[in-house]
């Protein structure tokens, strides 16, 4: 179900709690309202919908992928300064991002995965996971 975007500074600045198996069912409204907002739109954080878990969604290039509880475990090379909008609040903020990050997080077989992203990709994922700690970029 696509839902509406929360743009209330005083929700998305609450850090997110842990999801469990009984948030699966938010994932596909993450995936379906991600896709509403095709063109303007890489990545989104539970809180972005309402919804106060650690959730993410982001879209690897055409293919959204979600994942659970997610956490920074290393950040790779020197930081730069990238300016990013958010569907939250309008216009652009700067901030800075790693060119290179080790994620772990859980898939939706709750399965615990770690992974290497780099580029674009990490950009969106450091975006998304400021989210899920109440930072608004």
């Amino acid at each position: 179900m696509v839902r509406p975007i929360i743009k209330d500074v005083l929700l998305l600045g609450r850090r997110a709690e842990a999801a469990v198996e009984a948030d699966l069912p938010v994932v596909q409204d993450l995936m379906d309202t991600l896709r509403a907002h095709t063109g303007h739109c890489v990545g989104l954080a539970a809180n972005m919908i309402g919804v106060n878990k650690r959730i993410i969604v982001v879209d690897g290039g055409g293919v959204p992928f979600p994942m659970l509880n997610p956490v920074i475990r290393k950040r790779m090379g020197e930081p730069y300064e990238a300016e990013e909008g958010c569907l939250s609040h309008s216009g652009t903020r700067r901030t800075l991002r790693y060119p290179s990050i080790e994620v772990e997080f859980q898939n939706l077989s709750l399965q615990t995965c770690r992974q290497r992203y780099s580029g674009f990709l990490a950009q969106i994922i450091q975006h998304e996971l400021d989210h899920c700690e109440g930072v608004l970029i």
